[in-house]
């Protein structure tokens, strides 16, 4: 059994949140589903290159931007607005992964302090945890626009743990991504990968220091129970 850290750093996107209907709404504006995974994947890539110039972009910006300029071969230049907003509004419209209410439930009655961390705003985090029924359970919800830099630079991690004032000893992140995960890890904070595909954990990255099928494995990894 892992012990549990005194406080649990939440990726929110695909981590917390289901992305799967975003292919619906591709779909709705005349684009092929499999564009809303290259879209989201570009976003990152976007939104990582300005973090390593300097900056620090508004995630729903560079959302905007990269979902204007890919939806341009499939979409009329007098409906592109359109189409560009009603793919963005299904992003504050999702739910969260079935596993996510009652492992969440699991680590907060458990003593387990609970806090988002996002590249994206606080806000859509909310929304999400709140139609969830959950959002009673997360003491804070974090967003690097807030930090220097977006995740996976260090000073998003240290942001948290400043906010949350503990030292990376006693905080973990929770993430489906690998690179988020390897970031947090450079920054001294112990990671959780949540694997509810059976992928494979790339080499080249930091391993994990656990890896749970969702969140109810990881609170019953912790010693908090779960479903």
């Amino acid at each position: 059994m892992t012990p549990s850290p005194s406080v649990l750093l939440f990726d929110v996107n695909e981590t917390l949140s289901d992305m799967a209907p975003m292919a619906g709404r591709f779909a709705d504006v005349g684009a092929p589903t499999s564009l809303a995974a290259t879209w989201f994947a570009s976003l990152l890539r976007d939104g990582f290159a300005l973090t390593v110039t300097g900056e620090n972009p508004a995630f729903a910006q560079v959302a905007r931007g990269v979902l204007g300029s890919q939806l341009t071969e499939h979409v009329g230049r007098g409906e592109l607005d359109d189409a560009v907003e009603h793919v963005l509004s299904g992003f504050g419209q999702l739910d969260v992964h079935p596993d996510v209410v009652d492992g969440v439930r699991a680590l907060g009655a458990a003593g387990v302090r609970l806090v988002t961390l996002s590249n994206g705003s606080a806000d859509v985090a909310r929304g999400l945890l709140d139609r969830a029924g959950v959002l009673d359970c997360f003491e804070r919800l974090l967003s690097v626009e807030q930090a220097p830099r977006w995740k996976p630079a260090p000073e998003a991690y240290a942001y948290a743990l400043e906010v949350c004032g503990v030292p990376a000893s006693e905080a973990m992140l929770v993430a489906v991504h690998p690179w988020d995960l390897h970031g947090a890890r450079a920054a001294g904070v112990a990671t959780a990968w949540i694997d509810r595909a059976g992928g494979r954990y790339p080499d080249h990255m930091a391993a994990p220091d656990v890896t749970a099928t969702g969140l109810g494995d990881l609170a019953r990894q912790l010693g908090a129970g779960g479903a």
